[in-house]
């Protein structure tokens, strides 16, 4: 068995088509433009990469982005008051602070703080409750990729055995509460497992899709699956360099044993990442959609 490379890239260009079109439409019919402001505190390397990628992103789609950088040492208040600021501002429709924050700041303060309509990364508690819910909110950016990326694929969920790996806030959690849910890319049985999980191969050979987000390089092999699983590989994990100096990336599945059973993979990268990102720019335009009604 060869499996089907569920290529992110290639599906989330199509989606970010899709999206530009709709912030021109917005722009002519309405004379709004999305705007995004991302915040971020400090100089992580991996951070800095990661808004750069958003904010090119928008500029590609025609949305109005605007970075703010603020220093390590920048007190919580701070950042509040950064945040209250573009909860104001009619500008800006979608506001991300980049996490992780330096130690001295709660998260929680921080994203409570924005105003549940502004919440494109959906990690605000009224749009978490809403999810819950099965109602209208801005959906987590991974999760809402993951679902595209199979529904996209043509991979049916309904009645399908889902397992996934990982209990995270950002990922493993809410993609289990949208696949359970009565909607399209739901209605699954889902299992929800994590590194604690005893005897995890057990869970993992019953899945007809496998999502797998723990954060360890190679931990499900070919032998933890059946054939013709489907797998999506949610991790990111830095293992060295390349000859040319570029990070040496492995997602949290062990690609090539995995690739002889399943039915179709996601590569590290080029697979959830892009989706990820995508989606955000989807929850902006929305954002600036449901200040018109539109």
């Amino acid at each position: 068995m060869s499996a089907k490379i569920i290529r992110g890239s290639e599906i989330a260009k199509t989606i970010r088509q899709e999206i530009a079109e709709e912030v021109t439409a917005l722009k002519e019919s309405h004379n709004i433009i999305p705007g995004l402001v991302t915040i971020l505190v400090g100089d992580d390397p991996a951070s800095r990469s990661y808004v750069a990628a958003k904010n090119k992103t928008a500029g590609v789609l025609g949305i109005y982005s605007k970075q703010v950088s603020l220093p390590a040492d920048t007190p919580e208040e701070t950042l509040l008051q950064t945040v209250a600021q573009y909860n104001n501002d009619p500008q800006i429709h979608g506001i991300l602070v980049q996490l992780p924050l330096p130690k001295h700041i709660n998260e929680a303060n921080v994203l409570f703080a924005i105003d549940p309509e502004k919440d494109v990364d959906g990690f605000h508690p009224v749009n978490v409750g809403k999810m819950v819910l099965g109602e209208q909110c801005f959906l987590p950016c991974t999760p809402h990729g993951i679902l595209e990326l199979l529904a996209r694929s043509g991979y049916e969920t309904s009645g399908a055995e889902v397992v996934i790996v990982g209990r995270s806030n950002i990922v493993g959690k809410p993609v289990a509460n949208l696949m359970l849910q009565k909607r399209d890319s739901g209605n699954a049985t889902v299992t929800l497992c994590h590194t604690r999980t005893k005897d995890l191969g057990f869970h993992t050979r019953r899945a007809d899709i496998l999502i797998v987000a723990a954060g360890v390089a190679k931990m499900i092999s070919g032998d933890d699956v059946k054939d013709g699983v489907v797998v999506i590989d949610v991790g990111v994990n830095r293992v060295g360099e390349t000859a040319e100096g570029k990070a040496l990336l492995v997602g949290d599945v062990d690609f090539e044993s995995v690739r002889k059973k399943a039915a179709a993979i996601t590569p590290v990268p080029g697979g959830v990442g892009p989706m990820t990102i995508t989606m955000l720019m989807k929850n902006t335009l929305q954002a600036a959609k449901q200040t018109v009604g539109a």
